[in-house]
């Protein structure tokens, strides 16, 4: 290969300084090369320059310097004006709300739901027996007591605590668990109402007051126990000795003897102080030590209830004791208890037993007695059932206690609707009172009890969607309900023909003549005598101390009230009415929200997965 001269002409290099003609002729094609390359060169368009020659050279940036720091001008001045726009926007609307003067805005003001219950708390405090404490907050009520279960030798520091009843001194073991129950059912239930309405606190107190009391009354530390003081006070019908009937004398003026009553058998108060011991545990969780031993406590008295040898009714034979608390049975006991303990601990056995078929069989519960469609301190097989019905709405655990939960489902849907005014089960006052005692006095208690029971169960179906029950032809709407609910505590606050409020201290128009003797009597340091008080029972004068908070036994089935101190009837107020008063209250007050704590009263109770139930029996040909 050779190599080839693409430019023309030899490849001949010649030194010398002579030029020829060849060279001169050269040197002009040259020129004109160079000349026609710049003329080229100046044709090409931009984009040809820019690929050969590179980008054109940029504009100078310029730069502010600041010190300590340089920025170009561009950044400052967009940076100036972003300060500007944020300080319009941002910071003078702030500027000028905290320059305007603040006008605080008060909380809305209680419902009158919430303005009662304040005052139904109050009555427990001034039903305190024992050494009060210095916020006790009743400034009629002082030390009492103090001597109660002197005679029970095997107990340490003597039974002092609890509540007197009534409007008498007596301590009955029998109400006082029953109110203890009902006001941690409340507690369970309704939880964030109470702290909306800055009453958990006390309420929480007033429960210990009487679980600390009822703890002492057995051998609460033992697995096994073979009695119970049962009561202290008391009298017998038609005695002339001084005692807690007889006398008329404040607490702290006592001086009489005060027996103890031991009960050897008794399923019926055992199992209802087991159901208030395990309820109050719920209400204690969070103190793990008390919690405990309440739940020990529960279990070794429901150990006594269903010991097989001890199962004649507390009060049975005992003059003490059966005039004026007296237990129809037991079985609603078992279920209740049961109920309660299987809440508080999570153990199956009290679930198989509170839904075990004989237990409504020897209660009676599926044969819908009316009488037995309402809670009592005496009858608690209405609250049992809608308990145990509970479970199967929140927690469905199938088999093999499905059957039994939808019976007492059935059944608690048919005790709603028994309340209701338009199935005629129970008769009605003209005034808007349900009779469910059938007329008789103090009918106010047992009213109390049902519209906590029935609005209850519209929160439980509430939070579960549904829309309300059948009865009958019937379809009953949740407002149905309620409304039963709300027209009968309105009944009781003052909407009734007598335009009174059957609360002490409530309304413009409450008793003044409450059949109460600490309330009675004034706190004057005159320590008056057992018959010395008499004068201040049958006086025609308002009590000189107000029970604040006092529900009183109410109206007779023609809407009259007489406001008379000597008839306990219609003027007497007691632990368990107040007690089932106080949960109607936080039910239906919309302090704090509505609807129930759904999960809380589960804690103790283990997840459930239902059981496949038992295959068919084989085929026989």
């Amino acid at each position: 290969m050779h190599s080839a001269n693409h430019w023309g002409g030899s490849l001949e290099i010649n030194g010398g300084d002579s030029t020829t003609e060849d060279e001169r002729s050269r040197n002009m094609d040259w020129d004109r090369a160079s000349i026609s390359h710049q003329q080229y060169q100046h044709n090409l368009d931009e984009t040809q320059q820019g690929w050969l020659l590179g980008p054109p050279e940029k504009k100078k940036k310029k730069y502010v310097d600041l010190g300590c720091v340089v920025c170009s001008r561009t950044a400052l001045k967009w940076t100036f004006w972003g300060i500007v726009i944020a300080f319009f926007v941002i910071a003078l609307p702030i500027i000028i709300a905290k320059s305007v003067p603040k006008h605080k805005h008060r909380p809305p003001p209680p419902d009158n739901y919430t303005a009662a219950l304040h005052k139904a708390l109050l009555f427990f405090n001034a039903q305190k027996s024992g050494k009060l404490p210095k916020n006790n907050g009743i400034s009629w009520r002082g030390n009492s007591g103090l001597q109660d279960g002197s005679d029970a030798m095997d107990v340490k520091g003597g039974l002092v605590g609890g509540y007197y009843d009534a409007g008498d001194n007596t301590k009955f073991n029998f109400p006082m668990s029953f109110a203890m129950t009902m006001l941690s059912w409340s507690v369970i239930e309704y939880e964030h109402k109470f702290r909306a309405i800055g009453e958990y606190d006390h309420i929480k107190d007033l429960i210990k007051w009487g679980t600390d009391y009822l703890l002492l009354t057995f051998n609460s530390t033992a697995t096994k126990i073979d009695k119970i003081y049962c009561q202290v006070g008391g009298s017998q019908n038609g005695s002339k000795t001084p005692d807690d009937h007889y006398c008329w004398q404040r607490p702290e003026d006592m001086d009489y003897t005060r027996k103890t009553q031991t009960a050897t058998s008794g399923p019926d108060l055992a199992g209802e102080m087991a159901a208030a011991l395990a309820s109050a545990s719920i209400v204690f969780r969070d103190n793990t030590e008390y919690s405990k031993k309440l739940v020990k406590g529960a279990e070794t008295v429901f150990k006594f209830a269903r010991d097989f040898g001890k199962r004649t009714a507390y009060c049975r034979g005992n003059p003490f004791i059966e005039p004026y608390y007296n237990s129809s049975g037991y079985f609603d006991e078992y279920m209740w208890g049961a109920a309660w303990l299987y809440y508080a601990t999570g153990n199956n056995t009290y679930f198989s037993l509170a839904t075990n078929p004989g237990l409504p069989k020897n209660s009676k519960a599926f044969y819908m007695i009316p009488d037995l469609s309402v809670l009592s301190w005496d009858n608690k097989l209405p609250a049992a059932m809608l308990l145990l019905t509970r479970i199967r709405m929140f927690l469905s655990p199938g088999y093999p206690y499905e059957d039994m939960l939808k019976s007492y489902h059935n059944v608690t849907g048919l005790t709603m609707c028994s309340y209701l005014e338009v199935f005629h089960v129970f008769n009605w006052t003209r005034g808007g009172l349900i009779q469910l005692n059938h007329g008789q006095g103090q009918p106010l208690q047992y009213v109390a009890n049902a519209a906590f029971l029935t609005s209850l169960f519209v929160d439980y179906m509430n939070a579960t969607g549904v829309p309300g029950l059948t009865c009958g032809p019937r379809f009953i709407t949740l407002n149905d309900l309620r409304n039963f609910a709300v027209s009968q505590v309105n009944y009781i606050l003052g909407a009734n023909p007598m335009n009174m409020s059957y609360v002490v201290g409530y309304g413009s128009k409450s008793p003044k003549h409450v059949h109460h003797r600490g309330a009675s009597i004034p706190k004057n340091n005159v320590k008056y005598s057992c018959t010395g008080g008499w004068k201040w029972r049958d006086i025609t004068n308002p009590n000189p101390n107000i029970i604040t908070g006092a529900m009183v036994g109410g109206p007779d089935k023609l809407d009259k009230f007489k406001d008379v101190r000597t008839n306990y009837s219609y003027t007497e107020p007691t632990l368990a009415g107040n007690a089932g008063l106080v949960a109607a209250l936080v039910s239906l007050t919309s302090s704090g929200g509505y609807g129930i704590d759904k999960n809380t009263i589960f804690s103790a109770v283990p997840p459930m997965y239902p059981v496949s139930p038992p295959p068919p029996p084989p085929w026989k040909p």
